[in-house]
């Protein structure tokens, strides 16, 4: 693997992973493990340069800051998650999780989970036809 600059768009997970300082590759590398542990069958990809998790759609994206861990987009749909997730959410929902307090772990598998039914759930919902 050839490691370049990281604004460069890495080309896999391990590759963006592989980028960051070794204490962060700790931590992504667990919350990836997560992920895959909450949902089996997900699919991992790079889109918009960060690291991209999918089931029927989009469950969450995943981006390493200086100081923070940010996951996307914002939960919506589940009030007791959306609780128990509030003090994580920056200005537009999306999640901030300092990397100088522990990651909640636990709650990023909740959400995957939760994400996963909704993606699920739209799938069996039949197309609407459009009207002019």
């Amino acid at each position: 693997m050839s490691v370049t600059s990281p604004r460069s768009t890495p080309e896999t997970i391990d590759d963006y992973i592989a980028r960051r300082p070794s204490d962060v590759r700790v931590i992504l590398k667990r919350i990836r493990r997560t992920i895959h542990d909450a949902v089996p069958d997900v699919e991992e990809g790079i889109s918009y340069r960060i690291p991209v998790f999918k089931l029927h759609g989009v469950l969450v994206y995943i981006a390493a800051f200086t100081h923070h861990i940010g996951v996307y987009p914002p939960v919506r749909g589940n009030a007791a998650l959306e609780r128990a997730l509030a003090r994580y959410a920056g200005e537009k929902g999306n999640l901030r999780f300092s990397l100088d307090r522990p990651i909640p772990y636990a709650l990023i598998a909740r959400i995957v989970r939760f994400k996963a039914k909704q993606n699920r759930a739209k799938q069996k919902l039949p197309k609407q036809k459009r009207t002019k």
